[in-house]
């Protein structure tokens, strides 16, 4: 049974909680988004060294788990002398496990460019660098939207793994309430409809741009 006086009682420490999440999500998300497109184009590159270095990342970072990454940053770098506050490991950690993803999404729509186009601009004098910048990853990235919205929503989710490294999150802060009153079914309900405040809107969001994508995709065919 849910105590909503309880949850009225303590609605600001929750709210303070969601504003870290979304604060911790949303830095988390600039990081993964220019990481990942770096990688991706290294993965795309013609120069078999700069490949291998991106396969390397992505193949590393993705299979170690995320709450690994999280410890290594707090408790990890402390004793080689580097540290960093809990809320930036959070980011950190959290921004570099799913930049390895969304390089994967981007190079798949880097390679459904046809390389006719890369072949050209190359011909006319460009750099790779400035290939990729100006004609191959605006196509790629318009293609891979509805992906990327989708690693949107699970770093949304990933973030509460945060509250592990003691960040004050949405489910740090339903915990600390939780062990104050032992009110957990209350507090775990409250942490869970915040979530959802947040991953609904944005998959109705994801929802629409797919549908939009997949009409442009039939009107240009």
């Amino acid at each position: 049974m849910v105590d909503w006086g309880l949850l009225a009682d303590n609605w600001r420490l929750l709210l303070s909680g969601l504003r870290v999440t979304i604060e911790v999500s949303a830095c988390a998300l600039l990081l993964a988004f220019a990481l990942g497109t770096i990688v991706a184009t290294l993965r795309a590159a013609p120069n078999r060294t700069l490949q291998a270095v991106g396969t390397a990342y992505v193949e590393f970072v993705r299979n170690v788990p995320l709450l690994v990454q999280l410890f290594f940053f707090y408790f990890g770098l402390p004793s080689i002398g580097i540290r960093f506050t809990a809320f930036e490991c959070g980011f950190l950690a959290l921004g570099i496990y799913t930049a390895a993803f969304i390089a994967e999404t981007i190079r798949g729509g880097i390679l459904a460019v046809h390389r006719g186009q890369m072949e050209a601009a190359l011909a006319s004098g460009m750099s790779y660098i400035m290939v990729m910048r100006f004609v191959i990853l605006p196509q790629a990235i318009r293609a891979v939207i509805p992906p990327l919205g989708n690693q949107t929503l699970n770093l949304i989710k990933n973030s509460s793994l945060v509250s592990t490294i003691a960040v004050s999150d949405v489910l740090h802060s339903a915990d600390s309430i939780g062990s104050q009153t032992f009110e957990y079914s209350t507090t775990y309900t409250a942490a869970a409809l915040l979530y959802l405040c947040l991953t609904l809107p944005s998959a109705y969001v994801v929802n629409r741009l797919e549908r939009r994508m997949k009409v442009a995709t039939v009107n240009v065919g």
